[in-house]
Formats: C-alpha cells, sequence, structure tokens
C-alpha cells in the first residue's frame, strides 16, 4: 500500500508537533532551572547572571568581555554592563591585557561568592535530575551534546 497526500501531510505535521513539543521541553526545564537558581542564589545575595558571569571568569581568567558574553550566552554590551556592576561591588577586576584587550579576574570576594553560589547551583540540577538514574542522566548528556556537536544549516 502507497501512502496518500492526507497521511503524509499527517506524518509530516506530527513529526514537526513532536519536535516543537521536544524543543519546547528543553527550554521549559532550562526555565525551570534559571528560576530556581535565582531564587535561591537571591537568599546568598547574587543572582543568575552575576553568579554565572562569576562562574565563566572563574573558569576562564583573564578572558576578554566578548569572550565572557559568548561563554555566558549574553551581548557584549549586557555583559559589559554586568560586568560594571561587578566591578562595583567588588567581585571582578579589569587588567589590561593586550593591545587593546582587558581582562577579568575574580577578586576575593568575587570567588567567594562562587564558591557560596555553586552549592546552591548544584542542589537545583540535582533535584531537577533526581528522577532519572545515573545512565539515563548519562544518556541525556551524550543526545544533547550530538545535537550541538551538529552544526546547523
Amino acid at each position: 500500500m502507497g501512502s496518500t497526500k492526507a497521511t503524509d501531510s499527517v506524518s509530516a505535521g506530527q513529526a514537526i508537533s513532536r519536535l516543537e513539543v521536544l524543543g519546547r521541553a528543553i527550554k521549559q526545564v532550562q526555565y525551570r532551572h534559571h528560576r530556581a537558581v535565582d531564587s535561591r542564589l537571591t537568599d546568598v545575595g547574587t543572582t543568575l547572571a552575576q553568579w554565572d558571569a562569576l562562574r565563566a571568569i572563574g573558569r576562564h581568567p583573564g578572558a576578554s568581555a566578548h569572550d565572557l558574553a559568548v561563554y555566558t550566552f549574553q551581548s557584549d554590551q549586557a555583559f559589559g554592563t554586568l560586568a560594571s556592576r561587578l566591578i562595583n561591588q567588588g567581585l571582578i577586576e579589569r587588567r589590561p591585557g593586550r593591545g587593546r584587550r582587558i581582562k577579568h579576574h575574580l577578586t576575593e570576594a568575587g570567588a567567594a561568592m562562587l564558591d557560596t553560589g555553586s552549592p546552591v547551583s548544584q542542589a537545583v540540577l540535582r533535584d531537577s535530575f533526581a528522577g532519572l538514574n545515573d545512565y539515563e542522566q548519562a544518556t541525556l548528556l551524550e543526545l544533547l551534546q550530538r545535537i550541538l556537536e551538529r552544526p546547523l544549516e
């Protein structure tokens, strides 16, 4: 039996719908994590955006504002504004680099805030993924990494 245009159309529609649901589910999980982490970080005196910037600087000391914007999924301008707030709070410092490049580093207070916020983030992720066993978590990570490795056309 051959397929008809109506069934082809329904199958294509179902596939698109399933992919939309999948994409939305990924976004919902991310949004849920962000809201929970941001809410709990408020209790320790920071925000998710600030803590994420501290984490990026901690992982990439001496990085430029542009590189840090990329690591934190922000525009250069947004990261620059955030970095200025972090400097005013005494959490990071800028140092001259090669040419016009400015390098970013954590201060002692910034490193302490990063250390304070890390268990908060870890607890949210641990709670969120608790419904998956180790094998399922590893499989999910592998599948997401495979998606990320494939460039979009």
